[in-house]
């Protein structure tokens, strides 16, 4: 499997507001209900193992959720947000954007923390947001369903210092850009063929409720995906 990761230093540049998003999540019910507030439908249940949970913690005037911390346990909790319907949320080859407001403690970062991810790397495509590493940089990610080559844009700045951050990741005919609070911190060329294609679920704060599964040590508020 081939990686190409570009983390290129640009100017300053404010990212657009989502308009029309497909699936948005503001976290502002109950826990136990997720509701997709774009009105598509694609809610969201709970699933995990280990006594992996979700908690609603302040965040402006509504909620967030917080997710379980850090472990090195040989038995970790295990959580992940998942939609039950998700194949309209398949962009192919068009432009896609997606993001999160996270918060991540210094503490907290590990070698791999999926914010939201559709797809798997390995097989069937895959589009991504991820914080990894000890440094804590965010990176976007996509992978076509017929080659399997990994294409990142990588923040060249951390967020996980305990505050919160906006995240964008955005794919536009042949270049996918990171945009942190609003703006570009960097981008690698695509193929504009590059299509994302799959039949898994849109999965939030990691890739399932297992062991190994990439969890998310932070706080989520504001989960997005707009397609077109």
């Amino acid at each position: 499997m081939v990686i190409v990761s570009v983390a290129v230093a640009t100017p300053a540049e404010a990212a657009d507001e989502p308009s029309e998003p497909d699936a948005r999540y503001d976290f502002n019910g109950l826990p136990t209900s997720i509701v997709d507030e774009s009105g598509n439908g694609h809610n969201l249940r709970i699933l995990s193992v280990g006594g992996g949970a979700v908690r609603p913690v302040a965040h402006g005037p509504g909620t967030a959720l917080a997710f379980p911390g850090r472990c090195t346990e040989d038995v970790c909790p295990h959580v992940v947000l998942q939609s039950s319907t998700s194949a309209d949320l398949n962009p192919g080859t068009r432009d896609i954007a997606f993001g999160a407001d996270v918060l991540l403690a210094p503490g907290q970062t590990s070698p791999g923390q999926n914010v939201l991810q559709k797809g798997y790397s390995r097989a069937n495509s895959q589009y991504k947001l991820q914080i990894d590493g000890t440094a804590g940089r965010p990176s976007c990610v996509l992978v076509d369903e017929r080659r399997p080559t990994i294409r990142i844009a990588r923040s060249t700045v951390s967020t996980a210092d305990g505050r919160w951050h906006r995240l964008r990741c955005q794919r536009t005919g042949g270049r996918l850009e990171i945009y942190v609070d609003d703006v570009r911190h960097a981008w690698t060329n695509v193929p504009e063929t590059l299509s994302v294609s799959n039949d898994r679920p849109l999965s939030i704060g990691s890739k399932g409720a297992y062991r190994d599964n990439d969890q998310f040590n932070g706080v989520l508020d504001n989960v997005w995906v707009e397609i077109g």
